[in-house]
């Protein structure tokens, strides 16, 4: 099927890449393809783009350039602001993390309690935010670090980070968040928020794929993964993927700029309109997720009597593309851990379907998912009524 005859609701599992970061990264890989460690004036030319960048993700995130560490994507940042800590503190064996994690920090966690660490998994309610007065029950001296992400991939939901990293830094607990939902969705100030470690991904805020941060809070020890030469000042070795990061750092200036203008606010308001629409004209549609307390590109919606799965096959036969949930784990057959962690009846949870849009969508795309969803929904639930006769 052609792009451009896609309608692209998929957005929380990767974005399109903006012509303005195609444009910034072109010259990086044919003409100004230098080694940005060389001691040339060619290869000079190339680290300072890619100081550059650095400065318009600090700029983004309100942070201090050196600050900020270039890796491939969001689980090697996750990875890295987690291991990285434990490593710094091998005294401490014990790290908090949310139910709702993404697969990148959950799956880690299992390894590290296979590895004789303690993991406390906090709660979250119906709402999908997590439970603070648990987090002040689970810290104790041997915490090392609590982990929880920004806002929810599957669901929108945003979390309560600044009081869960106030508390944190009372008990003198490293805070690390997993921001790769929040980033060019919500405003964001490192300034002012004590958060320790934060991750992102280029992919989910149209830059390519492959190319990722993570801020490390000035003072903050923490130990490499990847040793080698001095790159990114001996925090991650590796020859820096140039064009990407370049990529990355208009991506995250056209965010900015995108922020500070209605971006945000179109669109809510599309999302508002799917929403609204097709609660009005289907019975048994509910949101999962806080109703007010989203990314305003998200909603998480469960179909009564359905299955997300044969949605999704119908919707993609119009050229509708969304999901049921996380890209991380889109084969796997077992409802999501996320709403069943809110509470869900496995019925609803499998009736679950995400759309996720991005500042690309328009009112014309609403318009022809309510034309075809509707009916959609209404032809299963119709087979499901003959199967059960």
């Amino acid at each position: 099927m052609e792009a451009e005859q896609v309608i692209y609701v998929d957005n929380n599992a990767t974005t399109r890449v903006a012509p303005e970061v195609f444009e910034a990264m072109r010259p990086y890989f044919c003409e100004r393809y230098g080694n940005p460690s060389a001691v040339h004036s060619f290869g000079g030319e190339v680290g300072r783009a890619i100081e550059a960048a650095r400065w318009h993700v600090a700029d983004l995130l309100g942070a201090y350039p050196d600050e900020l560490v270039f890796t491939s994507c969001g689980t090697e940042s996750n990875n890295t602001a987690i291991r990285g800590i434990l490593a710094a503190y091998p005294e401490k064996k014990h790290v908090a993390i949310s139910r709702v994690e993404h697969s990148s920090v959950l799956n880690l966690a299992k390894a590290l309690e296979r590895e004789g660490f303690r993991v406390t998994y906090l709660d979250v309610n119906s709402d999908g935010l997590v439970n603070l007065d648990q987090l002040r029950e689970a810290i104790s001296p041997d915490t090392a670090l609590v982990s929880l992400m920004w806002a929810n991939n599957e669901t929108g939901v945003i979390q309560p980070n600044a009081e869960a990293a106030a508390i944190c830094r009372e008990r003198g607990v490293v805070f690390h968040t997993d921001a790769v939902q929040a980033v060019g969705k919500l405003p964001i100030d490192l300034s002012e928020t004590p958060v320790d470690l934060l991750s992102l991904s280029g992919h989910k805020i149209h830059a390519p794929k492959g190319v990722g941060t993570l801020y490390i809070r000035r003072g903050k020890r923490i130990r490499p993964l990847l040793l080698g030469g001095d790159q990114e000042r001996g925090r991650r070795s590796g020859t820096e993927n140039t064009a990407s990061i370049v990529g990355l750092g208009e991506a995250c200036r056209l965010a900015g700029e995108w922020l500070q203008g209605d971006g945000g606010e179109q669109v809510r308001r599309l999302r508002d309109r799917l929403e609204h629409s097709l609660q009005e004209s289907l019975p048994g549609v509910r949101l999962n997720g806080h109703p007010e307390r989203r990314v305003p590109n998200t909603s998480n919606l469960s179909f009564e009597g359905v299955e997300g799965e044969a949605v999704l096959v119908l919707l993609d036969v119009h050229g509708i593309c969304a999901s049921t949930g996380s890209a991380c784990a889109s084969r796997s057959v077992e409802p999501s851990h996320v709403l069943m962690a809110m509470g869900l009846p496995q019925d609803v949870a499998r009736g679950a379907v995400r759309f996720s849009l991005s500042r690309y969508n328009t009112d014309e795309d609403i318009d022809e998912i309510l034309s075809v969803l509707p009916e959609a929904v209404g032809k299963l639930r119709a087979q499901a009524s003959r199967s059960r006769q």
